[in-house]
């Protein structure tokens, strides 16, 4: 059964970076698709970034791209999130998640909630003014 633990949360001034891990383990194989998402207070859970494990190949939201990085350590199976020049709008809940199989070919099929059937517990960024 896989399980996923994030940490590196926190609260971080506009302009800072957080740096977000997910812990993997009883992953059977490394076709899977991993992505983190985000969900503020009132607004649906949104994909922020993902990657196919097995080719590396990532997908990031528009909102993000060139201040998020999704990457990953396969030997010590963890993925990362590299958030720098946060805002505050960037303030919500981080969830690790993970579905077998290839994230799809698209953004919107890599990103999109229903995909993933394995969720964290979250960790809450709050990025201040």
């Amino acid at each position: 059964q896989v399980q996923l633990v994030e940490s590196g949360g926190g609260s971080v001034q506009a302009g800072g970076s957080l740096r977000l891990s997910c812990a993997v383990s009883g992953r059977p194989h490394s076709n899977y698709c991993m992505g983190w998402f985000r969900q503020a207070p009132g607004k649906e859970r949104e994909g922020v970034a993902a990657i196919w494990v097995i080719t590396g190949n990532t997908y990031v939201a528009n909102s993000v791209k060139g201040r998020f990085t999704i990457s990953q350590d396969n030997a010590k199976k963890t993925l990362f999130l590299q958030m720098n020049s946060l805002t505050p709008e960037d303030t919500a809940m981080y969830y690790c998640a993970a579905h077998a199989w290839s994230c799809g070919g698209t953004p919107i099929q890599a990103l999109g909630v229903p995909a993933f059937d394995i969720w964290g517990q979250g960790t809450q960024v709050t990025v201040s003014s």
